[in-house]
């Protein structure tokens, strides 16, 4: 599978800020072939590259007050083996975390999923996720977390994704986050989605079904959005101006949801 992917964004930097980006594809190497620009009011920016958990990688740059204009591009050929999890990542990724509120959550994790487990807990909490919440641009805030999504019913990708990673994680099942690049999703934009690790494999869980699992392309991983945001701003003031995101794929698969995917 090929895949070529694309952000364009455009900041408004009011004041001297710190920024941190994290919009490139987390696979580098042999089959990946992309481009990175940073242009302050016209002229190039060299940003700090900074390597995170699971290859995150993370663009820092320091600008003073201005037009920031961010391109990424990359074409990626193929799929590849996931990294080895750690002892570690088990443990941080079965712990409550900010947006994925896992202990406020058990009750209801035990009352719906009694007697789940494995394979037959994912797709039992996916569903049940895509059925209790409806898929509404602009409804939630950047600070709402699952048990927030729970209450209102309502949400996008990250708020979907959250409230998985949370409801697992109360089953004892390691969940974490993912931000991804989809061919295929309509809307189209950055997504999110819920990575659990069962029998040794981390699978992707998408309960909004908007995109083919297998056609994603990692880019960031962690407990939740505080970990995977596409723009943090450290310290400053930046106003997002405009953002324009495309992903697509030669062969875009069907997507059978009775079929564990794991990103590659």
């Amino acid at each position: 599978m090929r895949r070529h992917v694309t952000a364009n964004l455009s900041l408004d930097v009011v004041v001297p800020s710190d920024l941190v980006l994290s919009i490139a594809s987390s696979r580098t190497g042999q089959g990946v072939d992309e481009d990175l620009s940073l242009l302050l009011d016209g002229h190039p920016v060299q940003p700090e590259i900074i390597i995170d958990s699971h290859d995150t990688r993370l663009h820092r740059v320091k600008v003073r007050q201005g037009r920031l204009d961010v391109s990424y591009e990359a074409t990626v050929e193929g799929r590849e083996e996931p990294l080895p999890t750690s002892p570690g990542d088990v443990i941080r990724y079965l712990r409550p975390s900010r947006y994925a509120e896992s202990d406020e959550l058990a009750p209801t994790a035990f009352a719906e999923f009694k007697g789940l487990s494995g394979l037959d807990l994912l797709h039992g909490v996916s569903s049940w996720v895509g059925t209790q919440l409806s898929y509404v641009p602009g409804s939630s805030q950047p600070t709402d977390g699952a048990s927030r999504t729970l209450l209102s019913r309502q949400g996008v990708c990250r708020d979907f994704a959250h409230l998985c990673v949370a409801l697992l994680r109360a089953r004892g099942v390691p969940a974490r986050l993912v931000s991804v690049y989809a061919p295929g999703l309509e809307p189209m934009d950055f997504h999110a989605v819920c990575e659990a690790y069962v029998d040794g494999r981390w699978l992707v869980v998408d309960a909004t079904t908007l995109a083919p699992r297998e056609s994603m392309l990692r880019i960031a991983t962690g407990r939740d959005a505080a970990d995977t945001a596409f723009l943090t701003t450290i310290s400053g003031r930046t106003d997002l101006v405009t953002m324009d995101v495309a992903a697509t794929a030669d062969d875009l698969p069907s997507d059978d949801l009775s079929v564990p995917v794991s990103l590659g």
